[in-house]
């Protein structure tokens, strides 16, 4: 097995970690933000679904909600679905119940008069959390945002348990096919799984050099809202 051989499967098993992390991070913000809003909402029925997913989803291990994803959703839908699309769906699910706790805490940091004050003048609860509340607790909310968005970046390795390719499968992928680097020069016999050591140190860079990113997207934004008060 060459070079030319294993970077297309190292290439293959990187998108993979950010399909997996692009879907379950839009997910998450979009359920997230919803159930958050809900946490906080006036409204006793609506407080109570979202304790209730919060509670039920976030103390159910990860691998367990995969496994409902796998096994279970294709029978209750009668149909194969894409691994990658049910893995993705597992993890926002799961990473939506972090993100709503997050939003919660940060609009716990606004002053509970502001919201009176705008809703003395005659706004609605949307217009409330949209126009007041949110607007400053996003501020306060980002650093354990981005944190939350590096435990999802992590838990995508867990997906390579139930057939999706990302960097979480790259060992074991490698190691079926290590004989076939015997032979050629020392990067080819390191990535086809002869060392796993500096297979499993390769994969740590990647993952540091995509949490760097991260922690550079998260200045960028405090700089940016920093600016704005």
């Amino acid at each position: 097995m060459g070079i030319s051989t294993l970077l297309p499967f190292w290439w293959d098993a990187i998108v993979g970690t950010l399909i997996l992390f692009g879907g379950g991070g839009i997910l998450a913000l979009v359920l997230g933000f919803i159930v958050g809003a809900a946490r906080v909402s006036p409204i006793p029925i609506a407080r109570a679904a979202g304790a209730v997913y919060v509670n039920w989803i976030r103390n159910t291990p990860l691998t367990l909600v995969m496994f409902f994803f796998a096994f279970a959703m294709p029978i209750l839908l009668g149909a194969r679905v894409d691994s990658i699309m049910l893995a993705t769906l597992a993890l926002g699910i799961y990473t939506a119940t972090y993100v709503a706790e997050t939003i919660r805490s940060g609009v716990n940091t606004v002053p509970v008069g502001q919201a009176e004050a705008a809703r003395a003048l005659g706004l609605g609860f949307g217009q409330v959390m949209g126009l007041v509340v949110l607007p400053q607790a996003f501020r306060s909310v980002v650093p354990p945002m981005m944190s939350v968005f590096i435990a999802l970046l992590k838990n995508t390795t867990v997906a390579a348990g139930f057939s999706v390719l990302n960097l979480g499968s790259v060992t074991a992928y490698l190691s079926e096919h290590r004989e076939a680097g015997k032979g050629d020069n020392l990067l080819v016999t390191m990535m086809s799984g002869e060392n796993q050591l500096l297979t499993l140190l390769l994969i740590a860079a990647i993952f540091v050099v995509l949490v760097l990113l991260l922690a550079w997207l998260q200045r960028v934004l405090e700089t940016k809202w920093k600016v704005q008060r």
